[in-house]
């Protein structure tokens, strides 16, 4: 199990720390760096045995995302973590938990994956270009489809996006 902070996190994460969620955060090695750095976390995922040990870093917010209302609404965060999860009915609700003018990072897996491991099954795969769809009207500040290879071989994808602080106008 990899304890090493996500390096896509670590590149982009604004300045000054203030207040930020980690979605399905799990034994917190995004949580804890955001934590160290300064930042006021809130971290959300189901596995209490997991969470249990970031009672003293962070709110934890112990509840099934996937099957349940979402329990976030309606606060909204400086920055929001998601990294190696995809589930998308939450999509939106993530989106909504960006203040405007808050940052996106997200990195998980993408279709490729199927071909050399774990996860396989498409609905948590991200398809190519679907961060970007999923961004639409944001800053988009950087944003890789990628293999990776070495120890433990990847396809992934990742953006770091900006919410529009105020709502996109289109032009007539």
């Amino acid at each position: 199990m990899n304890t090493s902070p996500s390096a896509w996190l670590q590149r982009f994460a604004p300045q000054p720390p203030a207040r930020a969620l980690d979605v399905a955060c799990g034994s917190g090695r995004n949580l804890r760096w955001l934590a160290e750095a300064g930042w006021q976390v809130t971290g959300v995922d189901r596995d209490t045995a997991a969470t249990a040990p970031l009672q003293s870093l962070a709110k934890i917010v112990d509840a099934d995302i996937e099957n349940a209302p979402w329990p976030i609404a309606p606060q909204a965060f400086d920055l929001v973590v998601v990294c190696n999860y995809l589930w998308r009915p939450l999509i939106d609700d993530i989106k909504s938990a960006v203040k405007p003018g808050g940052w996106l990072i997200w990195e998980t897996f993408a279709d490729g994956q199927q071909t050399i491991g774990r996860p396989a099954r498409p609905d948590f795969l991200l398809q190519r270009g679907e961060l970007l769809r999923v961004c639409e009207g944001w800053r988009i500040v950087a944003y890789e489809d990628v293999f990776e290879g070495g120890v433990n071989p990847r396809f992934v994808q990742r953006v770091a996006a900006i919410r529009p602080a105020t709502p996109m106008v289109a032009a007539a």
